[in-house]
């Protein structure tokens, strides 16, 4: 899109906004601030993080009376010659797991280009619900809400209560069909044909009965979900923080990361907020990280509950990692814009005596060898991400061509249901467990005590 200078629009009647997003927070942002707003004008969204986002249209049929035609999703790329050329007033942070350096040169890229810079507070984005909500929330990608949020839908399901998790949006295929999406086994995810990265994130809630709602409304999405409900457990996603008002606001920090709790956009807002600040993989850091983070927590956020827990990491077959030279795959998130160099895969194989961890770069082709290249921390382990069919060929291509005797599968899913793995493979479970008192099994002892 070409340059084109900014002019004087001070007499407009509407507000006219750009929202920045990665296909999930802005989407809600959207709908729930703007959509029926008639003071603001909304010319579209920017998209990041998230391969083939841009160059899409969010669909006229959730976008209300004054958007008939949809609105676009461009490259964030192409910030500053959208604002010049769409007049933009306002450009609206709406995505996470954000370095303050990233944010803030975001804010002055849209500064520059002749717009204002704004942020959207939890209180006028999360919607109230009818039925109690548990939020589960992190600083960080990779910090393990998704072990955190069993364990308390399996002590709430112990407690006799009717359970549905929600879970942060995700729509990177047909974004009008998944406006409202249910799940309640693995064959509605066949039917739906989702991503890697949203499997990871259902598969074991399914596994254990639990329902999983996702999509792009979630004004619609919660009313349902409160249908069939006694808790709602909002499943956050990166760092993001809650769609939904949360009666109980857990937040999860990393022990193996400590003061990223305080570094990274909205994680230090969660942190702040929280009802509970639950430090988790205890059992794997230092004296010195867990200190860092309670002392945080203590000068941040004194009126939270601080729990330490620990991430047990256990193996479906321990044989076929001893001794042998290991291909490692981890969730995909975790270790690209999450941050991590390794994850739990790589932990494994290291506890269960790999005689080595091979380097998958060599290996690595297509758009899987360009996500190595792209986020350049990631250590000796290949990322399951599998956003297209194109990338999931890649991603089995670069398995396969590995010059390993066998594979360590780190991501939440058993990915050989979904691709051919061609040599021996385990899988990696990893399970929140309690690390002394108090724990997080108490904390949700007193919640369903004050439910009656």
């Amino acid at each position: 899109m070409a340059r084109v200078d900014a002019v004087d629009v001070r007499d407009r009647k509407r507000d006219r906004i750009l929202i920045l997003g990665a296909a999930g927070r802005d989407f809600h942002n959207f709908n729930v601030c703007y959509r029926d707003d008639p003071r603001c004008e909304v010319i579209g969204f920017t998209a990041t993080q998230i391969p083939r986002i841009d160059g899409r249209i969010y669909p006229a049929q959730l976008s209300g009376p004054l958007y008939p035609l949809g609105l676009p999703i461009w490259p964030e790329d192409e910030l500053e010659e959208l604002i010049a050329f769409h007049h933009v007033e306002r450009c609206v942070l709406s995505y996470s797991d954000l370095s303050y350096q990233t944010a803030m040169s975001l804010a002055s890229r849209a500064i520059a280009a002749g717009s204002d810079f704004e942020l959207l507070g939890w209180r006028k984005t999360a919607i109230p619900s009818k039925k109690p909500v548990i939020a589960i929330c992190a600083v960080r990608t990779g910090s393990g809400k998704s072990q955190a949020s069993r364990y308390v839908v399996d002590r709430l399901c112990k407690a006799g209560l009717r359970v549905v998790v929600v879970r942060h949006p995700m729509p990177y295929g047909d974004i009008g069909k998944q406006a409202v999406q249910r799940f309640s086994c693995l064959f509605d995810l066949d039917e739906a044909n989702v991503t890697f990265e949203e499997r990871e994130e259902y598969e074991t809630h399914l596994r254990r009965g639990t329902v999983v709602y996702a999509g792009v409304d979630y004004e619609r999405i919660l009313r349902k979900a409160e249908e069939e409900s006694d808790v709602i457990i909002w499943d956050g996603g990166n760092n993001d923080l809650p769609f939904f008002r949360p009666d109980l606001w857990i937040t999860v920090a990393d022990a193996l990361r400590p003061g990223q709790e305080l570094a990274s956009y909205p994680g230090e807002a969660n942190f702040r907020a929280a009802h509970v600040i639950l430090i988790n993989k205890a059992n794997s850091a230092s004296a010195e990280s867990i200190e860092v983070v309670k002392d945080n927590a203590a000068r941040m956020n004194p009126k939270a509950e601080v729990i330490l827990a620990a991430s047990e990491v256990t193996v479906e077959d321990p044989g076929i990692i001893k001794g042998k030279r290991v291909l490692v795959i981890e969730d995909g998130p975790t270790i690209t814009h999450g941050g991590m160099s390794h994850g739990a895969g790589f932990v494994a194989a290291q506890r269960y005596g790999a005689s080595e961890i091979i380097d998958p770069g060599p290996f690595a082709v297509g758009s899987i060898k360009a996500a190595l290249e792209k986020y350049r921390h990631i250590g000796k382990v290949l990322p399951a991400i599998g956003y297209y069919p194109e990338q999931v060929q890649d991603l089995e291509k670069s398995i396969n061509q590995a010059e390993c005797d066998s594979v360590v599968i780190g991501t939440p899913i058993d990915m050989r249901r979904l691709i051919e793995i061609q040599k021996p493979a385990t899988l990696v479970h990893y399970e929140l467990a309690d690390m002394g008192e108090p724990t997080l099994g108490q904390v949700v002892e007193r919640f369903v005590a004050n439910l009656g």
